[in-house]
């Protein structure tokens, strides 16, 4: 994929004619050369041919649905994958991410609304370390409430939490990130985390030993330019992405070295 060129290539997987009709649309104002598909198998090729910079995909398709096609999807490619569904419960939501999908809104959308979305994808950079792209977490969704003790909600530390490393890096209790290389290191170790997860670690460091809630964290994850559009999918989200972060950095949420709950308001530093 490449993001720095002039051509924009949306790819749009999507099996009712209208809806097809109304995504292409939104994509061409905002500038976007559109391949459409109606079936999952037809939009992975679709994705192999053109190399798109976002791909859209319903989840109810005919023949292998959006889960799976995702999968297929995010086999082969960086785009950035939004998945579109009339589902909302909670189990969809997880499934999409998991299987790779960077974003998840609801049908009936707003096309104001998906189109901050992508634009706010396109303003962040998808390479994660040394050249290598963002790859969707597979990691599996939190099987119950995440919770630390009671002295989570005591008075928060002085922000030496975050230590200055070397110019460019900030670290925390070994963790360290810099923002310009988009990369994180555990001790010695690079990390590789999606974009999602490295926007998240990110915001959390710089806020230091301040607790962010749900929806801060998931109006980091889209630009500010939509946060009145945080939805309860997108708190959702976070969670997941959360819980991804914290088993790649080896982090127990009951006893958290990095990362700490906030039960009922957010996430913060640990102390």
């Amino acid at each position: 994929m490449r993001l720095g060129s002039e051509r924009r290539v949306a790819v749009i997987i999507e099996d009712d004619a209208d809806i097809r009709s109304l995504l292409e649309s939104v994509f061409a104002q905002a500038g976007f050369e559109t391949i459409t598909a109606a079936t999952g198998l037809d939009g992975i090729e679709a994705v192999r041919a053109h190399e798109p910079v976002v791909t859209t995909l319903d989840i109810g398709l005919p023949g292998i649905d959006g889960f799976e096609t995702a999968r297929r999807i995010r086999a082969v490619s960086d785009t950035y994958l939004v998945m579109l569904t009339a589902r909302s419960d909670e189990i969809d939501t997880l499934q999409g991410l998991e299987a790779g999908a960077d974003d998840y809104v609801t049908k009936p959308f707003r096309p104001r609304e998906l189109r901050a979305r992508v634009e706010a994808m396109l303003r962040r950079p998808r390479v994660t370390h040394a050249g290598s792209s963002d790859t969707a977490a597979t990691a599996a969704a939190p099987s119950g409430a995440m919770h630390t003790p009671d002295a989570a909600h005591a008075a928060p530390a002085a922000p030496a939490a975050v230590a200055d490393a070397a110019p460019g890096w900030i670290e925390h209790r070994g963790l360290r990130l810099s923002s310009a290389e988009r990369r994180v290191q555990q001790g010695d170790v690079d990390l590789e985390l999606t974009r999602s997860e490295f926007d998240l670690l990110g915001a959390l460091l710089d806020a230091r030993r301040r607790v962010l809630s749900k929806a801060d964290l998931a109006a980091a994850l889209h630009d500010d330019s939509v946060t009145h559009f945080v939805t309860e999918g997108d708190k959702r989200a976070v969670e997941v992405h959360m819980a991804n972060l914290r088993k790649k950095l080896g982090d127990d949420p009951s006893a958290p070295r990095w990362i700490e709950t906030v039960r009922g308001v957010g996430y913060r530093l640990t102390a």
